[in-house]
């Protein structure tokens, strides 16, 4: 495993699996919060935050996401790391298409913003990051945290009055995350990085034991909390916009596509399309968080003990834009979002 150890660039330092061959997942290191409120140490403004992500990460991208439903662009800047991921970790090379320079530090790599926040840290060095410019340091390194703080912190600069965990859906939206984290989101990886039968086996069978429920739960709703587009759904799309591409091969989730579901595939594409009109020089909504590019050559290039030739899978195809019926449920996306640039 690839990790500080005290402040040091370690390639050395342990393992990702236990010694039955299950996938375990470390626990992120910082775990800071931004609260509207005078006395707290990180208080909401626009412009001193940056966000550091990939484009190809399923936790990064929950941030993007809520970043781009809220209208958070000219308040919180970006900074995106290169996909392909080697031994001293995320990198960045701007003259990559897709990717930036670290727009704050310069720095090459993003092991250098964790030594900077804390010469003596020890861990795995993950995205997405939110970083203080003003005190320089990293104020969080957990998805589900920054999401719910870009979400719930930041309505004075937000261009959009959507709220994605709204008062009397809260109980039900953090269950629903804590539902889909263990089978679902991190089940993927307990499937691919699984170094043994029985493990894989029982990660599969929780995963798609876990499709199949919400499959039927979005039968007769158009959202996993119900009527109302929450953080749930989020946390559920951006697993499984990778799922045909890249998890069904690649971390041989291989039972069934999500595109073969006959809920959760228009379900995805109802998530896919939400976003605003075009407003002249720009559309901002999920779609445009969407860089497949980059979640290909991630996950088939990063992984050698998966896929030691490090060639990426050419299909599927998948037209995330067509017609998907699910306006017809009961339940709207929030009244400033509409499908973006496409014909329900």
């Amino acid at each position: 495993m690839n990790m500080l150890v005290d402040g040091e660039w370690r390639t050395d330092a342990g393992e990702y699996t236990d010694d039955d061959g299950s996938f375990q997942r470390q626990e992120t290191t910082f775990r800071g919060r931004i609260r509207d409120d005078p006395d707290a140490e990180f208080q909401p403004e626009a412009g001193r935050y940056h966000l550091y992500v990939s484009y190809a990460c399923p936790w990064a991208h929950r941030t993007l996401v809520v970043r781009a439903l809220k209208g958070l662009e000219d308040a919180i800047s970006v900074s995106v790391v290169d996909p392909y991921r080697a031994e001293d970790g995320w990198q960045f090379t701007p003259e990559k298409e897709g990717c930036t320079r670290d727009h704050v530090h310069d720095a090459d790599y993003l092991y250098e913003l964790y030594v900077e926040a804390d010469p003596n840290t020890t861990g795995r060095v993950t995205v997405p990051v939110l970083w203080d410019t003003h005190e320089n340091t990293i104020v969080n390194n957990e998805s589900r945290e920054i999401m719910r703080m870009l979400d719930t912190e930041f309505d004075e600069y937000a261009t959009r009055d959507v709220d994605l965990y709204p008062e009397g859906y809260r109980e039900e939206v953090d269950r629903i995350i804590d539902k889909i984290y263990e089978p679902v989101n991190n089940g993927v990886y307990r499937a691919g990085f699984a170094t043994d039968q029985k493990p894989y086996d029982e990660a599969v069978d929780d995963l798609f034991a876990a499709l199949d429920h919400w499959d039927s739960v979005l039968a007769d709703q158009r959202y996993l909390a119900g009527d109302r587009l929450t953080e749930a759904d989020v946390a559920m799309f951006t697993t499984l916009v990778r799922f045909d591409n890249v998890y069904h091969t690649h971390f041989m989730c291989n039972v069934q596509y999500v595109r073969e579901y006959d809920n959760l595939w228009p379900y995805l594409r109802d998530l896919y399309q939400t976003g605003v009109p075009d407003r002249g020089e720009k559309t901002s909504g999920v779609a445009e968080t969407v860089n497949m590019s980059h979640i290909k050559e991630h996950y088939y290039t990063t992984h050698p003990d998966v896929t030691p030739n490090r060639i990426v899978a050419r299909g599927p195809d998948l037209a995330f834009d067509a017609p998907h019926g699910r306006d017809e449920l009961p339940g709207d996306p929030p009244s400033e979002l509409v499908a973006a640039g496409t014909d329900r």
